[in-house]
Parts: structure tokens; sequence; C-alpha cells
């Protein structure tokens, strides 16, 4: 007797020649296709009992939508049956590759001038991240963005940068101002002790050198924030 979760129907098999994802990509463009069609495409192949569109199907199902599957992890691609190490490791490839497409502005630079407009432009870069990470950003004299650096990357728990390490950049850029952010993995948003020290530290290095210090920024998640916002700006706390 055939198990539910693997039904016998081979779907790719069913599906007519002309109306299978390759088939329909050549034919009509990658637009035309499902996003089911298009992680089948990037699979390649299924495994023994179940075919490539119905493992692909599975994927989306399991997590919510194909935009879901970019906070995935290998052990959580690899909890699907017919996924292994190395197909598990081309997907987070790929979600990676789209993480970064979606966070790179096209067109105007961007206005970051307010917590709100930082948190905007940052939600798409830090959706999924499991570690700390720090960034900063030069601004021009009209505080859009003339370039993102990331500074540090570090554990679930700590990844704060030396202020000489934010200035260095802020300089080599010709920066006006500039902006760090790090993130929560964590979803809350407020200001840990080192936080408050490395904001503090900041502030005063901004005074030495003249580069104005818009804000520091902590993006959590409105989930797990008390306060139901999603982020922590030291400007808008009063705290520079």
């Amino acid at each position: 007797m055939p198990s539910p979760e693997y039904p016998v129907l081979n779907r790719l098999r069913e599906t007519a020649v002309g109306e299978r994802p390759q088939e329909r990509l050549e034919k009509f463009g990658a637009s035309a296709l499902s996003d089911t069609e298009l992680l089948a495409m990037l699979l390649r192949s299924g495994t023994r009992g179940q075919d490539v569109l119905t493992l692909a199907s599975r994927l989306v199902t399991e997590a919510g939508s194909l935009a879901g599957l970019i906070s995935w992890q290998e052990a959580d691609f690899r909890q699907l049956k017919g996924i292994g190490r190395v197909k598990a490791l081309q997907l987070i490839a790929v979600m990676e590759v789209a993480r970064r497409v979606v966070g790179q502005q096209t067109g105007e630079a961007p206005l970051l001038n307010r917590g709100d407009l930082i948190v905007g432009y940052f939600q798409p870069i830090v959706s999924g991240l499991e570690v700390e990470k720090f960034w900063v950003l030069c601004l021009n004299r009209k505080n859009r963005l003339l370039k993102r650096v990331e500074i540090s990357s570090g554990t679930a728990t700590a990844a704060l940068a030396h202020p000489r390490e934010v200035f260095r950049t802020a300089i080599r850029e010709a920066a006006s101002a500039v902006v760090c952010v790090h993130n929560h993995p964590s979803g809350d948003p407020a200001p840990s002790a080192p936080d408050l020290h490395v904001t503090r530290q900041l502030r005063e290095a901004a005074k030495t050198v003249d580069i104005v210090l818009l804000d520091h920024v902590i993006v959590g998640r409105p989930s797990a924030d008390p306060l139901g916002r999603g982020y922590y700006s030291f400007r808008e706390s009063g705290l520079l």
C-alpha cells in the first residue's frame, strides 16, 4: 500500500511534454512558471517514488510560501525525503542570492534618515539570519545611501564592531553621515548592555572625526518586540 506522503502518481510524467516546466520556460519565459515549477527547475530531479514537481510542491507547502524558504537552513531542507546534503546546500545558495538581490536597491539611492526607513531597507537583508551582524551605512549630505558595508558577523549572541572599523569605512567612502545597524536574531530589539556601550563609543568617535552618527538601529521582529515595532532606534529614544 503506497504511503499517503509519497503518492504513486508521478506528476511530471502525467504532465504533457509541452506543459512541463522546462518546455514552458523555453516557450513562455520564467514569469509564466508557478513557484512550484521554478523550484522544480532548480531541483532538476526527484527521487524514487517522488517526482521533482511533487518534491517542489512539498517544499513550498512546508515553508508556507516560496519566500518562506529564504530562512531555511540545511537541516530544514534535509528533513524532506529526497534532499541530501548537496541539494540542500545548492538551495541555501540560491536563497542567499535571492536575499542579496532583494537587498540591493535600484534607481535612486534610498533615503535613510528615519528609523522606519532604515528598517524597511534592512528587512530583506536580515530575514532569517541566525547570527548577529553589524553594518555601517555611509550616507551623503542628503542622507542617501552611498554604500552599505558589513563590519562584523558573529555568533547568535555577539557581533558588535569597534568604532575604529566603522569610521575607517566612513572616511574611505567620504561619507557625511553614518547609520549603524545590527540585528538581534532573537527578534527582540531591546538594546543590551554591550549595545549601549558601543553606541556611547560610536557617539564619541563621531565627534572626533566630525562625521554625523545619524542613528544606531537594532532590527528585530514585531512579533518578538513587546512594543510591536520590531526595531529600536537610539536616536528616537533620545540617546543620540
